[in-house]
């Protein structure tokens, strides 16, 4: 079985700080262990060049598993030649060959050589157009890993006949990416309440000051979004003036001031309309999370966890958050992606998942 998963995880002096995406993989291949399957793992880390030696290192801690520092070559075809039932293999990172970015068919078919079906366990990259990804079930019987299907069930929910009121928190800071998703939970959620650094943008479409703040400049066409009664922006924020963190109502920014969080009264208002909601998607931080400005965004995620809403979260950032505070398994569900699960919500597919169909 040629597995693919998506391991690329945060790596500090050579060890995994984040073991999320692991864990959602192990019941796909404890399952294909317990049927006697030898597996084969594929995956990448960053943009090529790196070793997974630190990654299988801590996806030893959960399965015993040996790691090959080859990918195609002889070494890898020796060392699977001679695996026995149950076992697992990692082979090493894809991106150190071309072929796996330039979706390259030589590359795709050597792999398929590999093994006799393939799976993908791999939610989290399946927006990309790599050879693992789009290739291999076009070259192997191919079927989709538990996560997976997880993620397409759990994600559906908020465009297909969703539960209201049906709430979407919307932060991070890639306007491009969100400006689709922007313009359909308009349409599709009750109540979409803006946060994090998209906010400042709006913040400075309404004239307002934003200082020293994350902004993107490129014409989205939100005057017209601003119209709408639906959306609702932080009334007040966190800046961080010199030394000092202060709370402030948005129209009273000035501009040597940079904006951190959201407000206390904003904090107040998003808890309202968190107890009232039946269905709640939120995907990006609602602060400069890294910088200190993560104090909003903990205290609602809590919100959340602790309420009996059906609860969807999403984005890398979000559930680095979610991981450590150790609340993950109090949501209804936390997704694996960060940009798939963007381009999912957005257009109810992804070419990954096209591949398999």
């Amino acid at each position: 079985m040629l597995v693919r998963v998506d391991f690329n995880l945060p790596i500090k002096n050579g060890k995994v700080e984040d073991s999320f995406r692991i864990k959602k993989t192990l019941p796909t291949i404890k399952f294909l262990q317990k049927k006697g399957a030898k597996i084969i793992l594929i995956t990448h880390l960053g943009k090529g060049g790196k070793t997974l030696a630190p990654v299988a290192e801590a996806l030893g801690k959960f399965i015993k598993v040996k790691f090959f520092s080859d990918i195609v070559g002889t070494q890898a075809q020796k060392m699977i030649g001679d695996m026995k039932n149950g076992e697992v293999v990692l082979l090493e990172n894809l991106r150190n060959d071309k072929g796996e970015q330039g979706c390259n068919k030589i590359f795709a078919k050597n792999l398929s050589k590999l093994a006799d079906i393939y799976v993908n366990e791999a939610f989290s990259v399946s927006h990309r157009e790599d050879a693992s990804i789009v290739l291999l079930p076009k070259l192997m019987p191919a079927y989709a890993g538990f996560q997976l299907e997880e993620e397409v069930r759990n994600l559906s929910c908020a465009f297909k006949n969703p539960k209201r009121p049906f709430l979407f928190i919307l932060g991070g800071a890639k306007f491009s990416t969100k400006m689709p998703l922007i313009k359909k939970y308009l349409k599709l959620a009750d109540q979409v309440f803006i946060g994090g650094a998209l906010a400042n943008d709006f913040s400075k479409a309404k004239g307002y000051v934003i200082g020293k703040s994350l902004v993107d400049d490129t014409d989205y066409g939100i005057e017209k979004v601003l119209k709408n009664k639906k959306l609702i922006l932080p009334v007040d924020v966190v800046v961080r003036s010199g030394d000092e963190l202060i709370n402030k109502a948005v129209n009273q920014v000035k501009s040597n001031e940079s904006i951190l969080d959201i407000g206390d009264q904003s904090v107040k208002n998003l808890a309202l309309l968190i107890k009232k909601s039946k269905l709640i998607l939120w995907n990006g931080p609602l602060g400069k999370y890294e910088d200190g400005g993560a104090g909003s965004t903990k205290k609602l995620l809590r919100l959340v966890a602790s309420s009996k809403t059906l609860s969807i979260i999403g984005g890398g950032d979000t559930v680095t958050l979610i991981s450590e505070m150790k609340i993950e398994k109090k949501f209804s569900f936390v997704s694996t992606g960060g940009g798939s699960t963007l381009d999912f919500l957005a257009n109810g597919s992804l070419p990954g998942i096209k591949a398999l169909e």
